[in-house]
């Protein structure tokens, strides 16, 4: 049996043997053990053992002869992995059947296919399926194993193979033009990386060309509760102003429509909703989700978390679950109300995922961190308030009659709490009572106002907000759409926590789209995201979606090569300018003609020097230890700059100039 993490192979032989006997061959643990009459051996892989590598080497493109090897040979990060490989090559020669228990997902799928083929030397194997590391959904799988799961594995081939086409080759053609052109810099752009990097630039370019325009809104201040002129937003100020003029303190409540309405409770968590959630309460980045549920899973405390379903099916004991939770003290009174009213019915979503069902607390409990627990704590108060009943409230709309002119107030107050009550902390309050009143009641007001605001542009995107619109649009995988956000940042192409799109990210996105606008498409990547679940359903050959992406391919590159001297030119230009804006401090203080920049050292330390070196040799220095300042004002006392970094995790605000007391 190979599992995908040595943890989750631990808890495979725990649960399936009742005589486990642990043992290792170069500090590599495996297990022996007997399930009835069936003797196990269970190892681990630690995620992907075999990685894909072009079979000539070399830099020249287009490269598409590639196959998998030994990841430890291609890569030297990977040298751990050889340990692993060479224990599950050694002990497959006492077995007779291959089982892959890795994750059930075209990943997961892959990892075990490619073990079991390559390390363990055998075509055939069988799969176990299971959603939650406990001993229930261990033993289940194990009795129930199917035939291995070829098209998951296949699908999951067939998405890597264009994956490493497209990053490979598309990045060293970018990379080939940046380097004629005098720019030693390795430049990327990947089959997702692309269509991301085109989403934030289009939003870049709406908060750049917005024209903000001025409106003017007109309120009323009654007892604590504003109350907004009926028209909202002013266009024309003489208007407003005629308005204004035409209010009056003294009015009269002229109507009031209340109604009740219920509220559903919340569906429960997918994957991209537990990361949208998270960052609300907690600011856990969709990359830290991935981490955290990784290991609430592994310790058998949630189900699988890499899930696109909102729908917990009918084969989940759910009442077991709500019955061990309700031994926790955390959660025994939410779990005991829905015991006592036999709520096991949950408010399912629309979306459905064939693999997994939605994230849910298994019962089990562990020792984890505070993080773990704080995620977890999350999920659990989401599980149970989708049991919950429908939330009443009562919505409450009053109409003043001031003077010639309406105001109206909004008010929204919780009849019935239903679900609110077992969700906790993580319900988001939007009640507004309103003062008591009643239909022709005439009421003196205690301010009448006119403000002048202006339109505002669109946000930046977040990367939450980011996931949500690349699940959207289909683009990458629930597992991979953090990963891919990240590469944007390492590249230099984003920064800042709400994404900005940096001088150089503008420019690798206007050069591709004027020469290969290709590589930026949207609906190409998807199209190939689609053939690839074709792969997963049979009803696609891999072959095919491998041909059609090589001729895409192809034309890209060839895009490349007949505008080679202008990319190179664009991207050299572009990454200069960014460079010097990055690090621009201010004018220089002693030549007057040069600029003052934070400048890297040749083993790589940093310091700020005069752009005019070496006919100018003006330079400040920064502590060895930092890697990153930013200039915050000209000093008053000597006119050197003053600076901003961490220091020994405390921030630092000092002016560079060593001479300045």
């Amino acid at each position: 049996i190979i599992a995908e993490k040595p943890k989750v192979a631990e808890k495979i032989a725990t649960f399936l043997g009742d005589n486990v006997k642990r043992k290792n061959i170069k500090g590599i643990s495996y297990y022996e053990t007997n399930y009835g009459n069936d003797k196990l051996i269970v190892v681990s892989a630690v995620g992907h053992i075999y990685l894909l590598e072009s079979k000539k080497g070399g830099y020249a493109i287009p490269v598409f002869d590639i196959e998998w090897v030994p990841a430890y040979k291609s890569n030297k990060q990977a040298a751990y992995t050889k340990d692993y490989i060479d224990l599950i090559s050694k002990l497959s020669s006492e077995c007779n059947l291959f089982v892959s228990a890795c994750d059930y997902d075209i990943e997961g799928s892959l990892i075990g296919y490619n073990a079991i083929r390559f390390a363990a030397g055998s075509e055939e194997g069988m799969r176990m399926k299971f959603s939650a590391l406990t001993k229930n959904d261990i033993i289940n799988a194990y009795e129930n194993m199917t035939e291995l799961d070829y098209s998951n594995a296949i699908a999951g081939e067939t998405r890597h193979m264009l994956d490493w086409y497209w990053g490979i080759n598309i990045s060293r053609a970018l990379s080939q033009c940046a380097r004629n052109s005098g720019l030693r810099k390795n430049l990327s752009i990947g089959r997702v990386q692309g269509p991301s990097l085109d989403i934030l630039v289009k939003r870049e370019k709406e908060i750049q060309s917005f024209i903000s325009k001025p409106y003017w809104q007109l309120f009323a201040l009654y007892k604590k509760t504003v109350f907004v002129h009926e028209k909202e937003k002013f266009w024309d100020e003489t208007e407003a102003e005629k308005a204004f003029k035409n209010s009056d303190k003294k009015g009269k409540v002229k109507s009031m429509d209340v109604r009740d309405f219920n509220v559903s409770p919340p569906v429960p968590f997918d994957l991209t909703s537990l990361q949208i959630e998270a960052y609300r309460v907690h600011k856990f980045s969709p990359k830290d989700v991935l981490a955290l549920t990784q290991t609430l899973y592994e310790n058998s405390m949630i189900s699988y978390p890499r899930t696109s379903s909102q729908q917990y099916p009918s084969s989940i004991d759910l009442k077991s679950i709500i019955q061990s939770l309700s031994k926790n003290n955390l959660y025994s009174k939410e779990a005991n109300f829905l015991i006592k009213n036999n709520k096991y019915k949950p408010n399912n979503g629309k979306k459905s995922d064939p693999a997994h069902p939605a994230i849910h607390p298994t019962g089990v409990q562990a020792n984890v961190g505070e993080r773990e627990r704080k995620l977890y704590d999350l999920i659990v108060r989401r599980f149970l308030a989708c049991f919950g009943d429908p939330a009443t409230k009562q919505s409450t709309k009053v109409v003043l009659k001031l003077g010639n002119e309406n105001y109206v107030g909004k008010g929204i107050i919780v009849l019935n709490p239903g679900w609110i009550d077992l969700y906790g902390k993580y319900y988001t309050p939007d009640e507004e009572v309103l003062p008591k009143m009643q239909v022709d009641e005439y009421v003196n007001v205690d301010k009448l106002k006119k403000e002048e605001k202006k339109t505002q542009p669109p946000k930046r995107y977040t990367a939450t907000s980011l996931i949500k619109v690349l699940e959207k649009y289909n683009l990458g995988t629930k597992a991979t759409r953090a990963t891919i956000i990240d590469i944007l940042f390492k590249r230099e192409y984003v920064k800042f926590k709400s994404i900005e799109v940096s001088l150089l990210g503008m420019a690798v996105h206007e050069t591709l789209s004027k020469y290969c606008k290709d590589i930026l498409d949207e609906n190409l990547t998807r199209e190939f995201e689609e053939k690839v679940v074709k792969i997963q359903e049979n009803k696609e050959k891999q072959e095919n979606v491998i041909n059609d992406a090589k001729k895409i391919i192809l034309k890209i590159i060839d895009d490349f090569k007949k505008n080679s001297d202008n990319i190179g030119k664009e991207l050299r230009t572009a990454y200069y300018q960014s460079e010097k804006m990055e690090n621009y401090v201010m004018p220089c203080d002693k030549c007057k003609t040069g600029s003052l920049i934070v400048r890297p050292t040749h083993d790589k330390r940093i310091f700020i020097g005069c752009s005019n070196y070496p006919n100018c040799k003006n330079a400040y220095p920064l502590p060895s230890t930092i890697k990153k300042a930013k200039f915050v004002e000209k000093c008053p006392k000597c006119g050197g700059p003053i600076m901003t970094y961490i220091l020994s995790k405390r921030k630092v605000v000092k002016c560079a100039n060593p001479k300045c007391i």
